[in-house]
């Protein structure tokens, strides 16, 4: 395995990793439970996405030039800290993301687009709790393997109705392209249903669950890249999801601003 690249180089949130040819890992390692911060999406995701695809494109047109199919292909593995099997990410550092009122529209929607169109496969490696901007970035990914939580509890949860947190309307948009059952929509957004694995995979919200740890997970996570690693070799995957996910895309151009709770309360009191 090369050296990884920590990103971004003074205060390191991720680490980009490549296992070997045609595989990158994007390794989440904020704090004790990967917040999604605006360093870590700006500074380190966005850059990190930018390598894996640089590379692969500089891989892909070797390959192509020397009739290589297998060599033109690639998978891109997220996971959370390595070293621990607890958290893939707690979701968003709230205190302080809610303080920017154009966060989304301008820090995490560009990532969740980036991820939802990227020309290669994309696995979220779920080794612990999955909770709201974390579980939204998985979907974002084309597979889920998580953990099944038998060596340690792990919930999956949209849990913004708990502690009153509006959605922004690209949570919305891609809840309803990657779960199609308005009563799981419900169950998810609504509700605030915390999943556990077993619930997510019979629902559909994960492909995979797997017994062990972060080493078990990311294997599974490895064993897919290898099986859909080559169908990005012609180049058209980033380009048919262009296509599956414009609705989406177009909501998140579209970029409207949140209503805040106090915001609702205000207007509601002007016509009551």
């Amino acid at each position: 395995m090369s050296k990884a690249d920590l990103l971004p180089s003074n205060n390191p949130q991720i680490a980009l990793k490549r296992p070997k040819p045609g595989l990158w890992i994007i390794e989440l390692q904020n704090g004790v439970d990967n917040r999604l911060t605006d360093v870590l999406v700006t500074k380190g995701m966005m850059p990190a996405l930018d390598i894996v695809e640089k590379e692969w494109r500089q891989r892909k047109q070797a390959a192509v030039k020397n009739k290589d199919r297998a060599g033109a292909g690639g998978a891109l593995i997220i996971v959370g800290k390595m070293d621990q099997d607890k958290f893939f990410s707690n979701g968003l550092d709230f205190a302080n993301s809610s303080k920017d009122p154009n966060f989304f529209q301008l820090t995490f929607d560009p990532m969740l687009k980036r991820l939802l169109v990227f020309p290669i496969p994309t696995i979220a490696a779920i080794n612990g709790h999955c909770y709201a901007g974390g579980l939204m970035l998985s979907l974002a990914c084309d597979y889920r393997v998580m953990t099944d939580g038998t060596s340690r509890n792990a919930w999956l949860c949209m849990n913004e109705v708990h502690f009153g947190a509006p959605w922004p309307h690209s949570f919305a948009a891609i809840l309803r392209a990657k779960i199609g059952d308005h009563r799981l929509q419900r169950k998810i957004a609504i509700e605030g249903h915390k999943f556990t694995p077993q619930e997510a995979l019979q629902d559909g919200i994960l492909d995979y669950i797997v017994k062990g740890k972060t080493a078990e997970i990311l294997a599974k996570a490895e064993e897919l890249a290898d099986k859909f690693g080559g169908t990005a070799a012609p180049g058209v995957w980033g380009l048919i999801k262009l296509n599956l996910y414009a609705d989406v895309l177009q909501t998140m151009r579209t970029e409207y601003r949140l209503v805040t709770v106090d915001m609702d309360e205000r207007a509601a009191r002007s016509k009551l």
